[in-house]
């Protein structure tokens, strides 16, 4: 099935406000380095030689910040469209999905603020999606699990065998998750990422390992981690290229 090289269209969600980064500036276009973070989500994707077009959801009161600075830093002669987002994740992702002019068989869906994530992992995703209807990113769970209770006190241990972290990005085929956002939205049905959508209609989403360096940056700490993994990557090529 990889042999077909299958081609997606790509939805970026960034239409959140970040309350946690305790920012007037949304996470999404906070300064990572020299350009915006959500900058540096897209230029992966509008480098990915299979990624055929990109639907950025964001506020609509940010389409022209993002037209005047953050696309003029995306090199592409692909098509971008500016979608408005809704009142939740959830919402937005529908809108960008609902936005796709001609979109390809396979959609991927990734957060605008994990800003690491790399071609070889939406190439995964892509090709699992392409075999299996869907397909995440994930990481297995490395830290022991506490299931807590009344007063924080510790209800038990759980076991974190088979138990992995969801990352975007996330791919699926474009019919299906169509027909899962329908389904939740009739039901009144809030997931807490895409993949949860599929799943509660009885569909098996296959999950391949992403990468703990794929963080989502939503918070001050996370922006610092951030700043430190780009030193580090810079200082690696860096040192490639000697």
């Amino acid at each position: 099935m990889n042999a077909t090289r299958h081609m997606a269209s790509a939805v970026i969600v960034a239409a959140g406000r970040g309350v946690r980064m305790c920012s007037p500036v949304a996470k999404q276009f906070l300064a990572l380095g020299d350009i915006p973070v959500l900058a540096r989500t897209l230029q992966v994707f509008a480098a990915h030689p299979r990624i055929a077009d990109i639907c950025l959801v964001v506020p609509d009161a940010d389409f022209a910040f993002c037209r005047q600075s953050v696309l003029p830093l995306v090199q592409t002669q692909k098509p971008v469209k500016l979608t408005a987002g809704g009142a939740k994740r959830q919402d937005s992702v529908q809108c960008g999905l609902n936005s796709l002019d001609r979109p390809e068989k396979i959609v991927v869906i990734h957060d605008g603020v994990r800003p690491f994530v790399t071609a070889e992992l939406i190439s995964g995703c892509i090709d699992k999606a392409a075999e299996t209807g869907a397909c995440i990113a994930g990481i297995p769970a490395a830290e022991t699990l506490k299931q807590v209770g009344a007063g924080n006190m510790i209800v038990q241990t759980v076991s974190r065998d088979g138990i992995w972290l969801a990352q975007t990005p996330q791919a699926f085929d474009f019919g299906l998750i169509q027909r899962a956002f329908e389904k939740a939205g009739a039901d009144g049905f809030l997931g807490t990422d895409d993949a949860s959508l599929v799943e509660r209609m009885g569909v098996s989403v296959a999950i391949i390992e992403g990468s703990r360096s794929n963080i989502k940056i939503t918070t001050p700490a996370d922006l610092e981690m951030a700043a430190r993994l780009l030193q580090n990557q810079s200082t690696s090529e860096a040192d490639h290229e000697q």
